[in-house]
């Protein structure tokens, strides 16, 4: 049995510790906002935090996230009240949405430890492929958090979910609580 933290829950998988934890946050615990894209780590569909750093989560297995703490995406905030989740939707840097959840993600963490990023920062640190090509309303989101982060700026763009992350996850067999 494999046990680390998501998204501020230790949780605990049955599964081959080989499993990759992309799959184990999809498939077990029902966390589908983290995407499969490519399965190789090109795309970046599949990025969450794991201690503070951005990962693919389909190149790390749930044996190597063995007692460490992950963020998803829909940890982010509860509320979609997280600055990146603000100003992707006010610089309108969402189209398909595809890879917008390991953009954030990858935004996040680049923020957190910049909040001032220069573009060749950004260009760095967001490696995601974005098949609609919104680089540079991502740029402009990603420098428009940085603001908001600095208290320099406010924005007021996106609702809040329908929906309780608590009734969300409400149905996980998969997931279960350590003993």
């Amino acid at each position: 049995m494999t046990k680390f933290t998501v998204n501020d829950r230790p949780v605990q998988y049955r599964l081959d510790p080989e499993t990759p934890l992309l799959w184990a946050l999809r498939d077990a615990s029902n966390l589908t906002g983290t995407k499969y894209g490519c399965g190789n780590g090109d795309c970046g569909a599949c990025m969450v935090v794991v201690d503070g750093e951005a990962i693919r989560s389909c190149l790390v297995s749930i044996a190597e996230v063995e007692g460490r703490y992950v963020t998803t995406i829909e940890a982010l905030s509860r509320d979609r009240s997280h600055p990146v989740q603000q100003a992707f939707v006010a610089e309108q840097a969402v189209q398909c949405g595809f890879c917008t959840p390991g953009m954030i993600i990858a935004a996040s963490v680049l923020l957190r430890k910049n909040s001032d990023p220069t573009d060749a920062e950004i260009d760095g640190a967001i490696r995601n492929l974005c098949r609609c090509g919104t680089y540079p309303r991502v740029r402009a989101a990603i420098k428009r958090a940085g603001r908001v982060m600095q208290r320099q700026e406010t924005i007021a763009a996106a609702p809040p979910p329908g929906i309780s992350p608590e009734d969300a996850a409400r149905n996980v067999p998969a997931l279960t609580p350590p003993e």
